[in-house]
């Protein structure tokens, strides 16, 4: 549809770094979050989780608790009225166990007290009896015959396979093959809020809850299954929200508030202690990476086999999700002819994974980056060589079968890189360093499909304008941080020919917005921007049809500016917006408009893995220098020059601040973060970057724009994170000229990297 904001030389918000929604009021500290809401006399609500690993649950006592003074009422399982299943994907985690608990931390039952005090206690007075059954933690050992079941249905929940070619004829074609096990660890997302929700019944019966959250509309739909409700009897609000990198897309507090508003009928609240949320929230998936690839003489990839074992721990959440995007990008951003790829997600007696920053795709990176290093090794070829002569291109086909055919930016990042590379090479690797330390450069390349795997993935949106002329924007779009907000509204800013801080939003709330899918998989900017600008063209296209018959000019000279609707040719002919709006209510024409947009996207094939899984991919190159003393093992990152293909930065300084952000989170899966189950039950026991850890980060903006995207844009948030791991590994290899197979590369793993590469005596270990 052809409107007036396509006709602008020059764009007024998009590329623009304007005052990020919410910035102001964070620093001041007056967002209200979900452990801050205030509401009138609140009962505390309390879950008491299993303490085995695996059991039956053979009696289940709660008759002294109940009797503690201040103890509302306690639930168990036989109290949901709907559908004791919740899960994203496959409905397999029930909210409260009713008969086996499969992981330490299961939910068995709900304490509603009158206070913090007495919910404690109440936890303390539940005797739960067990029957102990026999557990498995190893992915590979769930896999076998006579394994222990976790489900009904067996351990393995999902597998997805990616074929193309002839695999061992490929690899008798290689000059070199080279052939490793990866592995990687189950990590926390520490982010800074724990979860939190808090609810009340409005007058009409109205089930309200304020979520920490990262998918209302999800919410939404599992509190309607759990309690068995019209879809009108519950609003779900997502509340100030401190962090997510994907753990509360899963249903933490929701369900809980939801049942007890459903029986009590009073304000309730519901926070997780810090020890809490290491108990029982999603990790990060561990995955178990083989994988074998060939090149010719030349260094040209021709063959990429990798079996991957993908644990998800006591439940799916987003296990399939993970197995699926891991086994599609098991090749890089590289033109590999023929791919062998199986992933399987297995079930264990582990804590339940689910989606974290990259859905499997930073493993992934780890295990093919080290390839192409230790390719590049034997062929005797620069690092940089190699990357650069096998980087898709347009015209390439990827591993599932799918032409890119636009906004194939990996080349662009290599190359914005290289002089950095050349630079590092020459004189910071060989400047002097003090006794027992070791310079090492590396590099770490990336793509990451903009969206969900091979599924329906659309978003919605509703633009309105008031007879005052004031526009607002809807959105169930989640903003955790991630700037969704600023930028949706710079979209339908740039679009109205208004400024976006005039942009009004309403967000986060079904009660109010339509359904925006999740914010998840670097997807809110591609296709919740293409859904607002879908709705803006619609607003546009109305308004300058008016301006039309006001103005007596064709349509196509219109323009939509400030707040007025011009003639291009002629400037001093024009009309304030309000007056075409009025015109459009008089005649009864809509006021408020909604778009949609679905990436067009093909299933993936359930034998050869063909289809089109996504419809545009981001790309990026990460450049790190490291210093690693051999003597105690310590890894100071020095540098990372991070180049990414947004596509088109519609806002560049959270662009900026999305790479820095991941840069970060990059170093700690690298070096230091490991979340042990029984071991791991704070952040006493867990390492996270901070400052001190924070290198010089030069961040490098690559354009490449997408033509499905709104003005070009494609995402960043999950790109960000991805290359960093895998290019402080390579930097670790090259400063000692042993690799790293395994993650974290922490302190112990350095030191016996060091003694096997003979830079350090075992005695003086």
């Amino acid at each position: 549809m052809k409107t007036g904001c396509h006709m602008k030389e020059e764009m007024k918000n998009i590329g623009k770094n304007i005052a990020r929604r919410g910035a102001i009021e964070r620093l001041k500290g007056t967002p209200i979050f979900c452990a801050d809401l205030k509401l009138e006399n609140p009962l505390t609500l309390k879950v008491l989780r299993s303490t085995r690993a695996h059991a039956r649950i053979i009696h289940l006592d709660v008759e002294k608790a109940v009797r503690l003074e201040g103890v509302v009422r306690i639930f168990t399982a036989a109290d949901i009225p709907g559908k004791n299943l919740t899960g994203i994907i496959n409905k397999d985690h029930p909210l409260l166990v009713p008969d086996k608990v499969r992981h330490v931390g299961d939910a068995i039952a709900l304490v509603a007290a009158e206070s913090e005090e007495a919910a404690e206690n109440a936890l303390h007075a539940i005797a739960v009896t067990y029957e102990d059954l026999p557990v498995v933690y190893d992915p590979e050992e769930a896999l076998k015959q006579d394994a222990p079941r976790i489900h009904e249905n067996g351990n393995l929940l999902f597998t997805r396979k990616i074929k193309r070619g002839d695999i061992d004829q490929a690899f008798d074609r290689c000059e070199v093959v080279v052939e490793k096990v990866y592995r990687t660890s189950l990590l926390e997302h520490t982010y800074l809020e724990p979860d939190a929700g808090a609810g009340y019944v409005e007058k009409d019966g109205t089930l309200a809850i304020f979520s920490s959250t990262q998918n209302p509309h999800y919410d939404h739909s599992e509190v309607v299954s759990l309690l068995g409700l019209e879809d009108g009897k519950v609003r779900i609000i997502q509340a100030a929200t401190g962090g997510g990198f994907g753990s509360k897309l899963d249903l933490n507090t929701q369900g809980y508030i939801g049942l007890a508003l459903y029986y009590l009928q009073r304000p309730v609240r519901h926070v997780y202690s810090r020890e809490e949320v290491f108990l029982a929230t999603a990790k990060r998936h561990p995955l178990i990476i083989r994988m074998k690839t060939g090149a010719d003489r030349e260094g040209r990839l021709l063959a990429m086999k990798t079996r991957i074992i993908c644990d998800t721990g006591a439940y799916g959440s987003y296990g399939i999700a993970v197995a699926s995007r891991a086994a599609v990008h098991a090749q890089g951003p590289y033109d590999i002819e023929t791919v062998d790829v199986e992933a399987h997600c297995v079930y264990t007696n582990n804590p339940f994974a689910g989606a974290m920053r990259g859905f499997g795709a930073p493993q992934m990176a780890f295990a093919f980056e080290s390839q192409m290093d230790l390719l590049a090794e034997k062929l005797q070829m620069s690092p940089f060589d190699i990357r650069r002569l096998n980087a898709l291109k347009n015209g390439s086909r990827t591993g599932t079968g799918q032409e890119l055919t636009a906004s194939v930016g990996i080349g662009e990042c290599l190359d914005a890189v290289h002089p950095y590379y050349a630079e590092a090479l020459e004189g910071w690797r060989t400047a002097p360093t003090p006794p027992f330390q070791k310079r090492g450069v590396g590099l770490g390349a990336m793509w990451y499909g903009i969206g969900n795997t091979g599924v329906q993935n659309p978003s919605t949106a509703q633009i309105e304008v008031d007879l005052e002329g004031r526009v607002t924007l809807y959105t169930g779009c989640a903003d955790i941080g991630q700037g969704s907000t600023t930028v949706l509204s710079q979209i339908a800013g740039e679009t109205l020919g208004l400024s976006a801080d005039v942009i009004r939003t309403v967000v986060g709330d079904t009660g109010l917005t339509s359904n925006a899918g999740a914010t998840s998989a670097s997807r809110q900017t591609y296709i919740s921007g293409n859904a607002v600008k879908d709705a803006a063209d619609q607003l546009a296209d109305m308004l300058l049809t008016e301006g039309v018959d006001l103005l007596k000019v064709p349509k196509e000279s219109l323009l939509l500016d400030s707040g007025r609707i011009r003639d291009v040719d002629d400037p001093k002919k024009s009309i304030p917006l309000v007056k075409a709006v009025k015109r459009a209510h008089r005649k009864g024409l809509p006021l408020k408009w909604q778009g949609y947009f679905d990436p067009v996207t093909e299933p993936l094939d359930p034998e050869t893995g063909q289809g089109v899984p996504y419809a545009t991919y981001a790309f990026a190159c990460h450049l790190v220098e490291v210093t690693v003393d051999v003597y105690t093992g310590e890894v100071a990152v020095n540098r990372v020059v991070a180049a990414h293909d947004v596509g088109k930065a519609i806002y560049p300084e959270g662009v900026i601040g999305q790479i820095c952000g991941g840069v970060a989170m990059g170093i700690g899966f690298a070096l230091m973060e490991e979340c042990v189950p029984g071991k791991t039950s704070s952040i006493n026991d867990y390492s996270i970057p901070t400052c001190s850890d924070m290198p010089e980060v030069i961040p490098i903006i690559v354009e490449s724009p997408e033509p499905t995207g709104p003005y070009g844009a494609k995402g960043v948030g999950e790109p960000a994170l991805i290359p960093t791991a895998p290019a402080v590994l390579n930097a670790i290899a090259d400063a000692l000229g042993e690799r790293i197979y395994t993650l974290p590369g922490n302190l112990e793993r350095v030191l016996n990297a060091a003694v096997t590469a003979g830079q350090l005596d075992n005695k003086e270990v």
